[in-house]
């Protein structure tokens, strides 16, 4: 679903993700035709990080869990 508001809102996506500053800075860049793009793409690359650190943490709480 976070795909979808990546593409077609991209400034949705960084309030989605708890980063509502970026979000406006994405907001003033999709405001231009030209910066919708990047808007678009920049959106698309945050959503893969937080998703990347997501996993990250989960395997980080996993092995803290483990007993030694």
């Amino acid at each position: 679903m976070r795909l979808i508001i990546a593409f077609l809102l991209p400034w949705l996506t960084f309030f989605t993700i708890g980063r509502p500053i970026t979000g406006v800075i994405c907001l003033l860049l999709q405001i231009t035709l030209i910066g919708w793009i990047p808007a678009t793409i920049w959106a698309v690359y945050a959503l893969s990080q937080y998703k990347t650190d997501q996993k990250i943490e989960k395997a980080l709480n996993q092995r803290r869990a483990e007993p030694p």
